[in-house]
């Protein structure tokens, strides 16, 4: 397991000084918070050492001290197991002062820690899995999912793809919760539009070869073969698709949950024309790109994928709300974040809800062709915006014990 600490290197100057409650607590006297991800698997790309790279600047931009003392800034990696993940958590919480955990990529590894920080009343923001589970069956008064999720990839992608009520489905599906939800809520999109579902093959995560799967997919005569999976799993059925010529003979890969490093991995030539949903694109406007030139300048030219992007938006707005609530208590932290204004480069026409969902504007994109991509990283066209209230899950439709009927 990789793990490094620091504490964030920021200027803080008395001019910045923000005056406390006077009732101000810290059980340890600050603030800390760690980053919990994949920094060695098949999801270390979208996120990783990229989403700690965006918590560190977002601890520079907040710019003070909480509580005269500096805002500290752990990370791990949870190598996508929910006994690690949740091991970690633990210790963090109990024996090493953490006050809230951020990032938790992987559905498995979030599902896990949610219950350990429900449990210790401490605060984790989900912004790397798509489980609905988190703002479901699995929400909590301390609990955010901050950046997407399935429901916002089938309103986005799906409905795109199922304009068309002839189009015929089969779906390369992950053998887990968020490949499992992610199948069902596209599933559902397609049927609602009349299209038709002729099938779908679960794969083990993670999995390098999708020969067989593939071969099933081509058999079935599907119009669409929808991924229903993530990371270094899309990246090798994209990749594999195109070496066995499966996109020659008509059909075509419905990309459901695309990421900025997953193009750059298999590149513009195998991808071109795929149609995507993302809450963020790091070349959408100044505020997008000025963000994106401080990370890739840490990040050796890397641009940032929604993931990363959504863990400094969330724990920007964490920060200010520990402080303006003189506490670490995850409860009256929470309360804080829902209070307070949520409105930066990522989280645009955000509200936190109560089941946790924080509600924000994604968009629908199409990936560029070589022709029309005029330098690095320069992958999507951004077709349009879904609002908000239309790209998550109604809080009516909510199953999260915590909204009220």
């Amino acid at each position: 397991m990789i793990r490094r600490s620091w504490v964030a290197a920021a200027a803080f100057g008395a001019a910045a000084l923000t005056t406390l409650p006077a009732s101000a607590q810290y059980a340890d006297g600050g603030i800390k918070i760690g980053i919990l991800t994949d920094m060695s698997g098949g999801y270390s790309d979208l996120a990783g050492r990229g989403s700690v790279t965006a918590a560190q600047l977002a601890v520079e931009d907040f710019g003070r001290p909480i509580n005269g003392r500096k805002v500290e800034l752990i990370f791990a990696d949870h190598q996508n197991k929910a006994d690690i993940a949740s091991s970690i958590a633990r210790r963090w919480f109990d024996t090493e002062g953490v006050d809230a955990i951020f990032d938790t990529n992987s559905s498995v590894a979030g599902l896990a820690v949610r219950e350990v920080a429900r449990s210790k009343g401490k605060i984790d923001i989900n912004s790397g899995a798509g489980s609905m589970a988190l703002t479901n069956a699995a929400c909590s008064p301390t609990g955010a999912h901050w950046s997407w999720d399935t429901h916002s990839l089938a309103a986005g992608t799906a409905a795109a793809l199922a304009d068309d009520p002839k189009n015929t489905w089969f779906f390369i599906t992950a053998d887990y919760t968020f490949g499992h939800d992610l199948e069902a809520q596209v599933t559902r999109v397609v049927k609602a539009k009349g299209g038709t579902v002729l099938g779908s093959v679960k794969h083990p995560f993670p999995n390098p070869d999708f020969s067989s799967y593939l071969l099933q997919a081509q058999a079935s005569g599907a119009k669409i073969i929808g991924m229903a999976n993530a990371g270094a799993d899309t990246i090798n059925t994209i990749k594999q698709a195109s070496e066995f010529g499966i996109l020659q003979g008509g059909q075509r890969l419905g990309g459901l949950n695309i990421f900025l490093t997953d193009i750059y991995s298999v590149g513009l030539s195998a991808a071109q024309g795929m149609i995507l949903t993302t809450g963020f694109y790091w070349d959408m406007d100044e505020q997008t790109r000025a963000f994106a030139r401080r990370f890739g300048e840490r990040m050796g030219g890397r641009m940032p994928t929604m993931v990363q992007a959504g863990d400094y938006s969330a724990v920007l707005h964490f920060l200010k709300a520990a402080e303006a609530a003189g506490t670490d208590d995850g409860l009256k932290v929470m309360a804080e974040m829902r209070a307070l204004p949520i409105q930066d480069f990522f989280a645009r026409n955000a509200t936190l809800r109560p089941d946790g969902r924080l509600v924000h504007d994604m968009y629908l994109a199409q990936v560029k062709s070589p022709a029309e991509s005029t330098g690095p990283w320069d992958f999507y066209k951004i077709l349009k915006t879904i609002p908000g209230d239309q790209a998550f899950q109604p809080l009516s439709e909510s199953t999260c014990k915590l909204v009220k009927g």
